[in-house]
C-alpha cells in the first residue's frame, strides 16, 4: 500500500489485488459463493418449469420454478458423472430436467426420478441423488442466492447495505419493485476488474468529466462528492428538469407508493457484492454483476416502471438513454484503468482524494472477506 501521504489522500488497493488470478479466485470462494448473490429476476421464471443458469463464482447454477410455483436454485450439474444439466442461459421444461449425457432426470424439486435401468438399483437414494441444492431468498423482485452450508443471515449482510445507505428499509420497499415491470434489459460485457465498477459507482469525483447528460438532470454532482453516500440524501433534480431522461424532459407515472421526500430526487445503493441500484420517482434501475475473470464483469442491467407504462407501449427511450450512456461512461473509464493495474507504476496502489475516502471502508471489507 502507497505510504508517507498527505493527509488528504489514502491508499488504494495494490495493482494486483485487480489482475491475480488467485485474489480472483479468493474471491469467488469466500465472497461470491458464500455471499447473497443477486442472480435473476423473479418475473423472469414466470411458470413451472421456466429456469435461468446462472454463474456464480466458480459454480453455474440453474434457478427454476417448481411445480407448486416455488423458486428452486440447484448446482447445475449431474450427480452421476458431473455433466453439465442445462447448457442454455434460460429456457423451459414441461416436467424435468434430463441430462444430455446419461439421461439422469430430475423433477423441478431436484429429486432423481429416472435414469436408465434406475429400476435395477432399488438402493439408490432419489433425494441423495438428486441435485445439490442452493438456498434461496426472493426480495425486491430478485432471486437472491447463497451456496454457503450455512449462509450468512440475509438481515445482517443485504438488509444492512441498504439500511446504511437509506436509514431504513421501507425507503427503498416504497418502490414496489416486485410489482414493476421489466422495461428494458441491457447486458454489457465489461473487460475490467469488478471492483473497478464497484470503486466507480461509490464516487462522482469523475461526473463532471465523463457524466454531462447526468449532471445536467443532478447539477450536485458536478461539484465532485458522493452525496448518494450521506445516509437518506437522495440528490435532487436541477431546476427545469421534469424527469429522469436523457434531455431533461418528463418521464412517466410516478410510482404512486414512494414518499413525498422521495419524488424529484436520485438515490443509489451498493449491495455488496454485486449489486447496484438506482431510485428515481418513476423508474427503478438495477445492475447485477457477474464476475468472470479478474479483468472480465458481466453486467445485466433492468430498467422497471409501474406494469401500464409498460403494457401501454409508453416510449422508453429517453428515459433507459440516460443510464445507458452513464453505463458505456463509466465502464469505458473501468476499461481505460484496467491495463495500468498489471503497470510498474500501480504496483503500490494508487491514491483516494478525501470525496473517495470512503471507498477504504469497501477495500476494508474486501480484504477481512477474503482474510477468512
Amino acid at each position: 500500500m502507497t505510504t508517507s501521504l498527505p493527509e488528504s489522500l489514502r491508499s488504494t488497493l495494490p495493482g494486483r489485488f485487480y489482475t491475480d488470478a488467485e485474489i480472483f479466485a479468493r474471491e469467488q470462494e469466500m465472497i461470491f459463493e458464500r455471499l447473497w448473490f443477486c442472480a435473476v429476476r423473479a418475473a423472469d421464471l414466470n411458470k413451472p418449469g421456466a429456469y435461468r443458469t446462472v454463474q456464480v463464482g466458480r459454480e453455474s447454477v440453474l434457478v427454476n420454478r417448481s411445480r407448486s410455483g416455488e423458486i428452486r436454485a440447484f448446482l447445475n450439474i449431474c450427480s452421476h458423472r458431473g455433466a453439465r444439466l442445462c447448457t442454455a442461459d434460460s429456457g423451459e421444461v414441461t416436467r424435468a430436467f434430463q441430462c444430455p449425457y446419461h439421461a439422469w432426470t430430475y423433477d423441478l424439486d431436484g429429486r432423481l426420478v429416472a435414469a436408465p435401468n434406475l429400476t435395477k438399483m432399488p438402493d439408490i437414494d432419489r433425494v441423495r441423488y438428486g441435485l445439490r441444492s442452493v438456498a434461496v431468498r426472493e426480495w425486491l423482485g430478485y432471486v437472491w442466492l447463497s451456496l454457503a452450508e450455512a449462509p450468512p443471515p440475509f438481515e445482517a449482510t443485504v438488509l444492512r447495505d441498504v439500511r446504511d445507505r437509506l436509514g431504513d428499509i421501507e425507503s427503498i420497499e416504497r418502490y414496489a419493485m416486485d410489482e414493476l415491470s421489466l422495461g428494458r434489459r441491457v447486458v454489457y460485457d465489461v473487460r475490467a476488474n469488478w471492483k473497478l465498477l464497484v470503486e466507480n459507482f461509490m464516487e462522482c469525483y469523475h461526473c463532471a468529466t465523463i457524466h454531462p447528460e447526468l449532471t445536467e438532470v443532478l447539477p450536485e454532482f458536478a461539484d465532485g462528492y458522493a452525496a448518494q453516500y450521506y445516509v437518506g440524501h437522495g440528490a435532487e433534480f436541477g431546476d427545469g428538469i421534469e424527469g429522469f431522461t436523457v434531455d431533461g424532459s418528463a418521464g412517466h407515472r410516478r410510482i404512486p407508493s414512494i414518499a413525498r421526500e422521495q419524488d424529484r430526487r436520485y438515490f443509489a445503493i451498493t449491495v455488496r457484492p454485486q449489486v447496484f441500484v438506482n431510485l428515481v420517482p418513476d423508474h427503478v434501475i438495477l445492475h447485477r454483476m457477474f464476475p468472470l475473470a479478474a479483468d472480465r464483469t458481466m453486467v445485466e442491467c433492468d430498467w422497471l416502471y409501474l406494469p401500464d407504462v409498460v403494457d401501454g407501449g409508453a416510449n422508453l427511450d429517453r428515459s433507459v438513454e440516460l443510464f445507458h450512456r452513464v453505463n458505456r461512461q463509466d465502464f469505458d473509464a473501468c476499461e481505460r484503468c484496467q491495463p495500468a493495474m498489471s503497470s510498474r507504476r500501480y504496483r503500490d496502489g494508487g491514491v483516494l482524494v478525501p470525496s473517495e475516502h470512503h471507498i477504504g471502508a469497501f477495500h476494508d471489507w474486501l480484504c477481512a472477506e477474503i482474510s477468512r
